[in-house]
């Protein structure tokens, strides 16, 4: 096998993009059953308007597809990134002292996490799918925060690699 030579600059940068657009239909899925959650409470406490009405039913749309979104994008990400690691050598971290021990810290919960969200997300959507939704919610509300620190921590580790100047791969 040939040696593997450093990934160009780009690479990189549209794996991080793929996990941050993930992220970023995360949110956006998290604000439209929140919105749904609310619309919820008002018709039962005062009388307006029904859960069930097109604006509820709008936001549990919007919420899916959001979701769904997430999902493509958190999977184009693990493509890239496999391809990456196979095809070109890793970058290596050219901090030392406190940043270097807080760079590790950051890399090793998330790998930790990225490794466990996976599966969580697939349970997530499946109790979904099935229409399991109080089982759903409650694996959500791991599944959720997790989610969004890998994605948060994905684009730290992004930017402290790449802040850093070179000294080898």
């Amino acid at each position: 096998m040939p040696a593997r030579v450093p990934a160009p600059e780009w690479v990189a940068l549209l794996n991080t993009s793929l996990i941050v657009i993930s992220g970023v239909f995360l949110l956006v899925g998290f604000y439209f059953i929140r919105q749904y959650q609310a619309m919820r409470s008002r018709s039962l406490v005062g009388g307006g308007v029904a859960a069930s009405s097109e604006g509820a039913l709008r936001m549990i749309d919007l919420h899916r597809k959001s979701m769904l979104a997430a999902t493509v994008f958190a999977a184009l990400f693990l493509v890239v990134y496999v391809s990456r690691a196979l095809l070109f050598e890793t970058r290596v971290f050219a901090g030392e002292g406190l940043i270097r021990a807080i760079y590790l810290f950051i890399l090793v919960t998330h790998t930790i996490l990225a490794i466990l969200v996976g599966p969580f997300a697939l349970v997530t959507l499946r109790r979904a799918f099935r229409g399991d939704f109080p089982k759903h919610r409650q694996i959500a509300r791991i599944t959720f925060p997790m989610w969004l620190y890998v994605v948060v921590t994905g684009w730290i580790i992004y930017w402290m690699l790449h802040s850093q100047p070179v000294t080898s791969y």
